[in-house]
């Protein structure tokens, strides 16, 4: 199932890690992840989400404010009963936990490129295999996946294709026009306005739009915490001013959480 990020062998088992006949070998953290992200393809010394990131996300999601997305996922993922999936993308694992619990008999998998987040998510679901990889050239087989989630995460579609047998397919998950309206009008003196099925002009030759939902709920957040750790893990954190940051976290704020999913499947 897994292959070598070097030679694109297959790993075995051994002591502490994997390898492959190649003599590449991968150790496994204490933490139970394995760090498939050779030095030679990061584009930074500690790529991905930061400690601070990652730990505004995981207070944000863990007080709930996001439980109805995460559900209506896990139901979806239920729905189409794979034997094997991968998240892709998975950050601190919120929402490969949620399916792992649905799909109790399938083997898993979850990667992300950001070892703070990964360190994290594998206290969630230690039954799974976490990978620290690229999502550009993750470390499984071909046609190996019967289903696929991409949650808030960059996709690379010829990678998707790539893992995905026939019939299978990828759940991509991602905000809407209207996702949290409230909020960026707050921030920013003129909104932004994109297209709800821009991605779509992205999907390769050979994967098919098979069924499309969106999923809308008001959000009230009375707490100045919930409001800066919302900020911390969206791009408006860092895009905004810092005086339009500081007005949202004094207030409470009422957004309208507008989520897309997306069902592709593989010819």
């Amino acid at each position: 199932m897994l292959t070598c990020p070097i030679c694109q062998q297959a790993l075995s088992t051994v002591d502490g890690g994997v390898a492959c006949p190649s003599g590449h070998r991968f150790d496994r953290a204490r933490h139970g992840y394995l760090n498939l992200l050779p030095v030679q393809h990061k584009n930074s010394r500690d790529p991905g989400d930061n400690q601070a990131m990652v730990e505004a996300r995981r207070r944000f999601l863990e007080a709930g404010h996001y439980a109805p997305l995460a559900k209506r996922l896990a139901e979806l993922a239920l729905e189409r009963n794979p034997q094997r999936w991968l998240d892709i993308g998975c950050g601190e694992g919120y929402y490969t936990a949620q399916i792992a619990d649905a799909l109790p008999e399938a083997d898993g998998y979850a990667l992300d490129i950001s070892r703070e987040a990964v360190k994290r998510a594998c206290r969630r679901a230690p039954q799974l295999s976490w990978l620290i990889a690229s999502m550009a050239r993750i470390p499984l087989a071909d046609t190996s996946c019967q289903f696929l989630a991409s949650v808030f995460s960059p996709l690379d579609w010829q990678q998707a294709q790539r893992l995905l047998t026939p019939g299978g397919g990828l759940m991509r998950v991602g905000p809407s026009s209207e996702h949290l309206m409230q909020l960026r009008e707050k921030l920013y003196d003129q909104v932004r306005d994109y297209s709800d099925d821009k991605h779509l002009a992205l999907v390769p030759d050979g994967m098919r739009l098979a069924h499309s939902e969106t999923l809308n709920f008001d959000l009230q957040l009375t707490s100045p915490e919930a409001r800066a750790d919302l900020l911390a893990m969206t791009p408006h954190g860092w895009r905004a001013s810092a005086e339009r940051r500081a007005a949202v976290i004094a207030e409470p704020l009422e957004v309208s959480v507008a989520i897309r999913y997306d069902w592709f499947e593989r010819r």
